[in-house]
């Protein structure tokens, strides 16, 4: 099945053909670094890593970009409360980000450019527009002239006069027009700020991300990505800006992932229902977070509480115990290379079907039953008293496979290494025949501390980690 991508733009599932065979180049918005990061802002961050996943599991060259904003009014006003300067404030929040998308499994980007290492080439993108009459200088302020694109709304599928009565703009006498948006804004005294043709100032949010975009990627990229909270008007603004320089499309592929709610209400300041990645993952393991986000289609809203994690913490557990359960059987499974053709078969199909679903506009929930079904029929193939390497080895590649795009299953490292928790529970047995139950004792709680637990089965002690 062709991949097929849902495209804001358009409003509708098209074939994915990108503009150079073999490879994509995709830009996602990043953070303001201001503050540590919330659980709504995970599921863009873990939702792009799968898109680039599976892109690169079809054999794509992925270039994946994402950026941080690291000076902006909120830096600004952050770093007045901290007492310390914005590029500190932005070193501290950029790190805390890094530390906790890792956690979260998230691959690192080809490139993470900072607005701050890209001023000059924000200015020259600014001038090209002034000169093109499509923006204009107001007492230091460089202005969009919104008028002057005539699609302007296209993406986000609104027009200038909705725009005049749809959302609220601040009253600015500096403007042409309410709906002409900022470019560069000239510094207060005492902020930070960097020399322009205007004067002292700064970027505006929504060109930074045209200037990057032109210079890492190139005039059109692929698939420009982002929560459905910056299609208006962040990316609106993004592609005016840059379609009015370039004369292309900005990017032939506009994705955005829908809104997550805490307790069916939506996250907000006012409501203080903010909760801290970093947070939640002293409480859960990242993995259950990450299982829980993939779990419902990204165009469709996602509703955390307590119950749904609880869900995903037992459905992922189904598939880690089948994981950890095929390696166990490894160690000690007959070395025959021999398949049932039949088997093979069924695993096949069951690879198909997950290829098809992420085929279907990346879709998770869906593929996430193959997964379920290639559990099923491991655990089947598990209740065999005599099983072979071969096929219990097939079962973890296509396994292992899956996790390639999903990035679900336990890769934490214990202090205690495989080999010695198996001679641990051999002398926790030698200690129980001898009834050095003290001992025997000693060792269960050691190993529970460590999280590992043990098991009765057919074929003696196993253990997992927990």
């Amino acid at each position: 099945m062709t991949l097929r991508v849902y495209n804001t733009l358009t409003r509708k599932k098209e074939e994915f053909v990108p503009i150079e065979p073999g490879k994509v180049k995709m830009y996602v918005c990043g953070p303001t670094v201001y503050n540590y990061i919330h659980i709504g802002n995970g599921r863009p961050v873990i939702f792009f890593d799968v898109v680039r996943r599976y892109l690169e599991s079809q054999k794509y060259e992925v270039t994946y970009i994402t950026n941080f904003t690291d000076v902006d009014d909120k830096m600004i006003r952050k770093a007045e409360e901290l007492a310390v300067t914005v590029p500190e404030l932005a070193e501290t929040f950029i790190q805390a980000f890094l530390d906790d998308v890792k956690t979260l499994g998230v691959h690192d980007a080809t490139l993470n450019p900072r607005v701050t290492e890209n001023i000059q080439e924000i200015i020259d993108f600014i001038a090209a527009l002034v000169e093109k009459d499509f923006a204009y200088e107001a007492r230091g302020d460089v202005y969009y002239r919104t008028s002057k694109f005539a699609e302007y709304g296209k993406l986000s599928n609104q027009n200038l006069e909705e725009l005049q009565y749809g959302i609220r703009i601040e009253v600015d006498d500096r403007k042409e027009s309410p709906q002409d948006f900022v470019l560069w804004k000239a510094a207060k005294p005492g902020e930070i700020f960097w020399d322009s043709p205007w004067g002292q100032g700064r970027p505006g949010w929504h060109i930074e991300c045209s200037a990057m975009v032109r210079k890492y990627l190139g005039e059109t990229i692929d698939i420009h990505g982002g929560g459905q909270d910056l299609t208006f008007p962040h990316h609106e603004c993004e592609i005016a800006q840059t379609e009015a320089v370039t004369g292309h499309p900005m990017a032939n592929y506009w994705m955005h992932n829908a809104f997550l709610n805490i307790d069916n209400e939506k996250m907000s300041k006012s409501l203080g229902n903010g909760i801290l990645i970093r947070d939640l993952v002293k409480q859960i393991k990242p993995q259950v977070f990450r299982f829980f986000m993939l779990s419902a289609h990204y165009r469709n809203p996602l509703n955390f509480s307590d119950e749904s994690l609880k869900q995903a913490s037992n459905a992922l557990e189904r598939i880690q115990n089948a994981y950890d359960n095929l390696k166990h059987r490894l160690t000690t499974a007959s070395a025959t290379s021999e398949i049932e053709s039949a088997l093979t078969d069924r695993l096949a199909a069951i690879a198909s079907q997950f290829d098809d679903k992420m085929n279907d506009d990346f879709n998770t929930p869906d593929a996430i039953t193959a997964v379920f079904d290639l559990v099923a029929e491991a655990n089947l193939y598990l209740q065999q008293e005599r099983v072979n390497a071969a096929a219990l080895q097939l079962f973890l590649d296509q396994l292992q496979a899956f996790d390639q795009t999903l990035g679900i299953l336990s890769q934490q490292t214990d202090e205690l290494l495989d080999e010695e928790i198996e001679q641990l529970i051999i002398e926790r047995t030698e200690s129980r025949k001898s009834k050095n139950w003290a001992r025997a004792d000693e060792i269960r709680d050691l190993l529970t501390e460590k999280g590992i637990f043990l098991e009765d089965t057919p074929q003696g002690i196993r253990w997992r980690r927990k």
